[in-house]
């Protein structure tokens, strides 16, 4: 039997206050060239508190990009419910519009809910400091580098206003040094900004680095696996014994070694 993931509180009903993110049962089957179904995705049971960081890691063709798209609501699940407060997706990509600037790329989320150009930019153009970005507001993507592409997408998604960020693979594409960099970066705009995450990574040591708790994600069907608590303090050093056996524990769930299951609440 699959763990279940559970924070300390209890999920209310979807988009009141106190709702982080709530599956129950969730399943995904798709149907492929032919007609034939193909699960994605089977008794995903998760529950994570608001401004609590849960990072999803598995195999390829898991299921974690489309557990990320049923949370914010992109698709539907063929069984199960999906309880969540509003949620905006940051894919992997950053999806930059080359013919605007880093200043309105940031606006855009703002620009699109209905705010004038001015009151958006002003709004974005305040948090350009606090994201690294202050001096480059007028810059097109092609003069940012990945980094800092990936902060004005990051702010973009920070702007939509959304309690809940699901971010899938944002680091994905950056080399290891900066890859690095963002994390440390992204853990900073977190403790400024709290928001509930849902981090997909392929990164089991970016997982721990980052997330309250980890879950593992078994090959498809997605399934929980293991839930692994994350307790160390802010900022976390990579080379701490117990992160450094927490990543061991992960990886050994992913490559099938035989293991306790820890986590359920």
């Amino acid at each position: 039997m699959p763990t279940q993931l559970q924070s300390r509180p209890r999920p209310s009903q979807s988009g009141s206050a106190d709702v982080g993110i709530a599956l129950q049962g969730v399943g995904r089957t798709y149907r492929d060239r032919r007609g034939a179904g193909v699960r994605a995705l089977d008794a995903i049971s998760l529950r994570v508190a608001p401004a609590e960081v849960l990072a999803v890691v598995g195999p390829s063709g898991c299921g974690k990009s489309t557990l990320l798209e049923l949370i914010c609501g992109l698709q539907r699940p063929d069984q199960g419910t999906v309880a969540c407060a509003p949620a905006v997706l940051m894919p992997q990509r950053d999806l930059l519009l080359p013919w605007l600037s880093a200043l309105d790329n940031a606006a855009l989320a703002l620009r699109i809910s209905g705010l004038s150009r001015e009151r958006a930019r002003a709004r974005a153009a305040a948090l350009f400091a606090e994201m690294g970005l202050d001096g480059f507001e007028h810059s097109r993507p092609s003069e940012l580098s990945g980094g800092m592409r990936q902060r004005v997408a990051f702010l973009r998604t920070l702007l939509s206003g959304k309690r809940v960020l699901c971010l899938d693979e944002p680091f994905g594409a950056l080399d290891a040094i900066t890859r690095a960099e963002m994390q440390e970066w992204l853990a900073g705009a977190l403790a400024r900004e709290p928001r509930t995450v849902a981090l997909v990574t392929h990164d089991v040591e970016e997982a721990i680095v980052l997330a309250d708790r980890v879950a593992v994600l078994s090959p498809r069907p997605g399934r929980v696996l293991e839930v692994l608590e994350v307790e160390a303090p802010r900022p976390r050093a990579r080379t701490d014994a117990a992160l450094i056996a927490l990543r061991e524990r992960a990886l050994g769930a992913l490559q099938g070694a035989p293991t306790p299951m820890v986590g359920a609440r």
